[in-house]
């Protein structure tokens, strides 16, 4: 089916046409496709995100997208691969911890960058290319560093668990991280010091300090918790 400007006006807003139609089109692509997806879930949510709403972004009818992607499925599914891309596993690094290091960080930026992306990621039963990778060369770090198979996978999920946990906590803040000290004084005058000391010494230190929560210090204690683990010494 030829590729043809989609002009239909939707509840959604007005139809993206080209400024010139006789302008040479790009060729549409899976990669095309995918990445205008990935842009209409960072602006719009992803539970906007539909075919026809895709077609819109992309100038074409919305049965064009089917050439290269056969369904809504298999969108979500690739979108998913596209965010994993993002996370950095380093092929080289000082060691296990280092290399750990660098891919949770890198994790931990990509789902503060797509705030959408954990429930999907969580969401899909089909592994793309990206997705092999990324599990394949973590788990070689972990069992090249001498974990043992179980001990691999028992790092990945507590590794997991906590850069996802913790991104999650992020985005559900009601408020943004600079407003802390403003949100806890404001809490802080409705309880009596006397009455709550313990938690009117650290509030209060907080307000003073600007102080907020690390995603380092809890990275610190799990690393070097694994790192026990690695070596055979008790937790």
């Amino acid at each position: 089916m030829p590729e043809m400007p989609y002009n239909e006006p939707t509840a959604g807003g007005p139809m993206t046409t080209p400024s010139d139609p006789t302008a040479p089109r790009t060729p549409l692509s899976k990669q095309r496709v995918l990445q205008a997806a990935l842009r209409f879930a960072d602006q719009h949510g992803l539970e906007t995100l539909s075919m026809r709403r895709l077609g819109q972004e992309l100038g074409v009818e919305a049965m064009s997208l089917y050439k290269h992607v056969a369904n809504k499925e298999a969108l979500l599914d690739g979108l998913a691969d596209l965010l994993i891309a993002e996370i950095e596993v380093p092929a080289e690094a000082a060691d296990w911890q280092e290399a750990m290091r660098k891919r949770a960080q890198s994790a931990h930026q990509m789902l503060l960058r797509h705030p959408w992306g954990k429930a999907l990621m969580g969401a899909r039963l089909n592994i793309g290319p990206a997705m092999v990778r990324y599990v394949d060369v973590t788990l070689g770090w972990l069992l090249n560093a001498g974990f043992s198979v179980g001990h691999a996978l028992d790092a990945w999920h507590a590794l997991d668990s906590y850069i996802y946990g913790y991104a999650l906590q992020e985005l559900n803040l009601p408020f943004e991280p600079e407003q802390s000290a403003d949100i806890a004084a404001a809490f802080l005058s409705h309880l009596p010091a006397e009455v709550f000391p313990h938690f009117h010494r650290v509030v209060g230190q907080i307000m003073t300090s600007g102080r907020t929560e690390s995603f380092e210090f809890g990275l610190d204690l799990l690393l070097a918790g694994l790192e026990r683990v690695r070596t055979g010494q008790k937790i």
